[in-house]
């Protein structure tokens, strides 16, 4: 049989394991934010899955940015939504 290419999950777990001494560095409410930003890799991994990316950390920020963007989007429509539209 052929070998095989990692699964960018496979590729994304790599890199979460690169990043852990990092992560373990960090306070313990920033070890929190640095899980949610990795679900939000793994949350669009299908997506970066099919683009084959030489850098695989780019997918990983791309996710990031949708996530965050998103987000904010939400967040803002909200605050229009507890001021009436209003500026």
């Amino acid at each position: 049989m052929g070998r095989t290419n990692p699964t960018y999950r496979d590729r994304l777990g790599a890199i979460e394991d690169e990043w852990s001494a990092y992560r373990r560095a960090l306070r313990r409410r920033d070890q929190e934010t640095f899980d949610r930003l990795f679900v939000y890799a793994r949350d669009h991994a299908d997506a970066a899955g099919t683009l084959n990316h030489s850098d695989p950390l780019a997918p990983v920020w791309m996710a990031i940015a949708i996530e965050q963007d998103r987000q904010i989007s939400e967040l803002e429509a909200r605050v229009d939504e507890l001021t009436d539209g209003e500026p």
